[in-house]
């Protein structure tokens, strides 16, 4: 006969190993009710939001500011000429000297905000734009970069952010994953990006497909069972609970075996739901040509986001679009000119045709849509050729729109040439605890125990922009 662990606490000493068991796991039991007692509706935000949602637009590898959104014209006169202050102590790579911008900038709207040639369809939408060009983070490297930019650290493995959302809002379709993410990069970090780590399971990124395959193929494996009906499955499933539900009372408190449970829930949901979610066909033809599904350019990229906005539309929490492929997509240490102009007419219409049509739809109310890299880029030259630039974390640019973000500006600013953030500097730690804000969320109450302390996205930093808050 074989008995678990905790019996065998029971059995042994006169049960004296299962009392200090029950001590140490005592404050876990109080604090975290069965997952399944704790309907996601029931997530309700620390005060009134401005957010409902979030659709992150990530441009894996690191968009050059000088040459999208943060206009230099200092660095422009002063073309080949040596960087006149010092550069940071820890560089990712050597540089030399100061490199201008090959394309030509415009100042579009209302607003008036100076956007360069690579963005001539987003630059119409400037006037619905919020952007900071004073943002700047910590490490030089990829890896480092897109972890911090996605989980608050570079060095441990901790929560991203689409997680901590979920985890303190839930989802608003029962049907669906509270947090997916679309075509996915699997490097640097990989998984880690968009992991729930110490949080329970089910708030961890459900990914379609992954950034070497084409948007085409960014569906969920095994969404219909041809062998069983649904009332079988229904059977099925209720039998294989009905086992994990007996052993979790044997267990006691176990967040990550509550957390499979509901999965297998969430799963035979998805079946009615997701399927019809990701039918494209259903839009129609103008909103297709307004993404620009119908140009091999675009197309990959505009699937995405069509996707997205078909997603928040319908109760996804968080959705991250990815654009990268498998040489690190904005990654420019060399051939600026050809990688840029490629990259950008990849994403430029699609991102447009996205807000527009949250606009149109009135999501862009309440939805928050993000934009930017890991990191920015060097205002001084690389490559063989001397046109390329190295990776810069000491100041770049990200934009939001919607959600309650103020409309039409550019917050902070880079120094003359664009390397350092020198006005009304944001940290990655800001912009998360920003974020939350947006979303009814406070950064320093959202925490999690674990390992014996509380963490949080921001862990033990981060101040909320108040300035791009309207």
């Amino acid at each position: 006969m074989t008995i678990s662990r905790r019996q065998l606490l029971q059995q042994c000493s006169a049960g004296f190993g299962s009392l200090a068991l029950a001590s140490l796991l005592a404050d876990d039991a109080i604090a975290a009710p069965r997952l399944s007692q704790v309907p996601a509706e029931t997530h309700l935000p620390h005060f009134p939001a401005k957010a409902k949602r979030v659709i992150f637009l990530f441009m894996k590898g690191g968009p050059s500011h000088m040459d999208t959104f943060d206009y230099k014209p200092q660095l422009q006169k002063d073309d080949h000429k040596q960087l006149p202050f010092d550069k940071p102590r820890v560089q990712f790579a050597p540089t030399g000297e100061l490199l201008a911008s090959p394309w030509k900038f415009k100042r579009y709207g209302e607003s008036g905000i100076a956007v360069s040639e690579l963005f001539p369809h987003v630059a119409e939408c400037v006037d619905d734009l919020c952007i900071i060009n004073s943002m700047h983070g910590t490490n030089p490297a990829h890896g480092g970069a897109s972890l911090k930019l996605h989980t608050g650290s570079d060095s441990f493995v901790r929560p991203s952010m689409g997680s901590w959302v979920t985890y303190g809002l839930g989802t608003e379709n029962q049907n669906l994953p509270g947090f997916i993410t679309i075509c996915p990069t699997l490097a640097h970090g990989g998984t880690k990006n968009w992991s729930s780590a110490f949080l329970p399971a089910n708030y961890s990124g459900t990914p379609l497909g992954n950034a070497s395959q084409s948007s085409e193929q960014a569906r969920v494996k095994y969404i219909r069972n041809a062998q069983l009906s649904r009332n079988s499955q229904r059977l099925q499933l209720d039998l294989i609970q009905s086992f994990n539900n007996k052993f979790l009372d044997t267990t006691g408190p176990d967040l990550a075996l509550e957390a499979r449970i509901k999965s297998f829930e969430l799963a035979f949901r998805m079946q009615t739901e997701m399927p019809e979610a990701l039918e494209l066909s259903q839009e129609s033809r103008a909103t297709h040509a307004s993404y620009g599904t119908d140009d091999p350019v675009t197309a990959d990229f505009a699937r995405q986001c069509l996707m997205a906005r078909r997603f928040a539309e319908r109760g996804v929490r968080f959705v991250q679009v990815t654009h990268s492929n498998s040489e690190v997509q904005w990654d420019q240490h060399g051939d600026l000119r050809k990688g840029h102009v490629q990259n950008a007419a990849e994403v430029d219409k699609p991102i447009a045709g996205l807000l527009r049509d949250l606009k149109s739809r009135g999501l862009l109310d309440d939805t928050l849509v993000l934009w930017g890299g890991e990191f920015g880029r060097t205002p001084t030259c690389q490559g063989k050729g001397h046109d390329g630039r190295d990776h810069n974390p000491e100041g770049f640019t990200m934009w939001l729109a919607g959600g309650g973000v103020r409309t039409g500006i550019q917050y902070g600013a880079t120094d003359d040439y664009g390397y350092y953030a020198a006005v009304d500097k944001v940290h990655i730690h800001d912009l998360h605890a920003t974020l939350l804000h947006l979303l009814g969320l406070d950064h320093l109450r959202l925490t999690h125990r674990h390992a014996g302390r509380d963490f949080r996205l921001t862990d033990v930093a981060g101040d909320v922009v108040q300035g791009i808050i309207a």
